[in-house]
């Protein structure tokens, strides 16, 4: 098959690389705004380069990667199904609430399949977590546990269109939250610190944040966000029951060290969301293609990123107004 890429950026490389390693797919073509960083990502992976998103899309494409800045997403996804194209987006489908609903509504009237890059969901931790909370092995579930601790602060030029630590961090915690208890968050809890760079202040953003979620069958979840955990890239989630817990993301690389002398403190840790969900971003592609060719349904189409995106929202309205929020009433 001939899959179509925007976006050569750093994600986008990522995706160029599994690709054109994929057997199932017999040519890639990649666009970029940079015509010549598309150029030198084609170059490294004998890839073929559209010197525009109009050529992109008159490449013959069996589907479409989105890998672009996020504004770009809705248009290209929209484009992309009212070509009848199949497209895979990274997170979000549009950068607000409004925007997605929009793109929705535009997939429903064609039919074609998007979906949403989570990666979590294709995480072999996240995955067996899952499996064993469906097959009751924990038990009832008191509290889940979910981390993302970044090792450094991204650059300035990126927290003004980022969305918040909420929108653009935690909504991957809150969608692995959904994703391995099966439930949905009815109500948060949420704060937030400044006490690294001032550019997160000015912005309006924090540079940590926490939020305590409520979940429908009254399980409590913990959500935790920083851009300065300097020990190195960690993403954990943890599942607690009322029989066993287990964990999702601990191992010889998670960057933990016991104060008691032992523990995982010989590895080496891990450096970024590229190097901890490798693995994850293969099976996701590959999923990806099942859909290309009608194998499979969206294993998350557009609808449960909208659920995580309202649970983002009520954080980031709950640190900024100070008080606890439904989704109701951000669904509203």
């Amino acid at each position: 098959m001939r899959i179509g890429l925007a976006g050569a950026g750093r994600i986008g490389a990522r995706h160029a690389e599994t690709l054109s390693e994929l057997p199932e797919v017999d040519s890639v073509v990649i666009a970029d705004v940079d015509t010549g960083r598309a150029r030198a990502l084609a170059g490294q992976h004998g890839t073929q380069v559209a010197d525009s998103v109009d050529d992109l899309f008159a490449a013959g494409l069996d589907g479409l990667v989105v890998a672009a800045a996020t504004d770009a997403h809705a248009e290209l996804v929209t484009r992309a199904a009212e070509a009848g194209l199949p497209s895979f987006c990274e997170k979000p489908v549009a950068p607000d609430i409004v925007g997605t609903l929009q793109v929705m509504a535009a997939v429903k009237r064609t039919g074609s399949p998007v979906q949403v890059g989570f990666q979590r969901r294709f995480d072999a931790g996240h995955v067996a977590v899952r499996d064993a909370v469906a097959a009751g092995r924990l038990g009832w579930l008191h509290t889940v546990r979910s981390c993302t601790l970044d090792p450094a602060p991204p650059p300035p030029g990126y927290i003004p269109v980022s969305g918040g630590i909420f929108r653009d961090c935690a909504v991957h915690d809150i969608d692995g939250v959904r994703f391995v208890t099966g439930r949905e968050v009815v109500q948060v809890v949420a704060v937030g610190a400044n006490k690294g760079e001032d550019y997160f202040a000015e912005s309006g953003d924090v540079d940590t944040g926490a939020a305590l979620l409520t979940l429908d069958d009254g399980t409590i979840a913990i959500i935790c966000e920083t851009r300065y955990n300097a020990a190195g890239y960690d993403v954990r989630l943890e599942a607690l029951g009322a029989k066993d817990s287990l964990v999702a993301g601990l191992n010889e690389h998670t960057p933990l060290m016991s104060a008691d002398g032992r523990g995982l403190e010989d590895g080496t840790p891990y450096t970024g969301f590229l190097q901890r969900f490798g693995d994850a971003y293969v099976a996701e592609m590959r999923a990806f293609l099942r859909v290309v060719t009608g194998q499979a349904e969206s294993p998350c189409p557009p609808a449960e990123a909208l659920e995580a995106f309202y649970v983002a929202e009520a954080c980031e309205r709950s640190r900024r107004e100070a008080r606890a929020v439904t989704i109701e009433e951000v669904r509203k």
